[in-house]
């Protein structure tokens, strides 16, 4: 899979521990940064990974902050992007299962690593329903 990831400096460990996570697995990774921990603002490299998923460029989307909480707003923002942002592996499996989420948004300080790589692997490996809301989601994307 071609995964696009971004982070601001308090998703920064985390958004590395990730990449490599995924490039062992075999998926190619575009990191749009932030490449250290000194402080910015994290729009200017989340933004920037919703518009490279919205636009057909990567598959899915991973963006990482403090909370996560602002990660997926900004993402959210852009047209065609669904993100969801997942604490734990059952939001992970929901968010893509129901909802057809193609970016993800994980906060570093509210959980350890062990846990965000498995809802990593979750996010990537399930599939969306279908059904009676691909319509709906389609509609809104458009």
């Amino acid at each position: 899979m071609n995964i696009a990831i971004g982070s601001d400096h308090a998703g920064f460990h985390y958004k590395q521990a990730i990449i490599d996570h995924l490039r062992a697995a075999g998926h190619e990774v575009a990191d749009f940064g932030t490449h250290s921990e000194v402080s910015v603002d994290y729009p200017l490299f989340i933004r920037p990974v919703a518009e490279a998923v919205a636009a057909g460029k990567f598959e899915r989307g991973i963006v990482l902050g403090g909370s996560g909480n602002g990660e997926a707003m900004a993402a959210n923002r852009v047209r065609g992007v669904r993100c969801g942002l997942c604490w734990n592996v059952e939001s992970a499996r929901l968010t893509r299962l129901h909802n057809d989420a193609n970016v993800l948004s994980l906060g570093e300080r509210m959980m350890d690593l062990e846990t965000a790589l498995a809802i990593v692997d979750v996010f990537l490996s399930t599939a969306f329903e279908g059904g009676r809301h691909v319509a709906r989601i389609r509609e809104l994307d458009a």
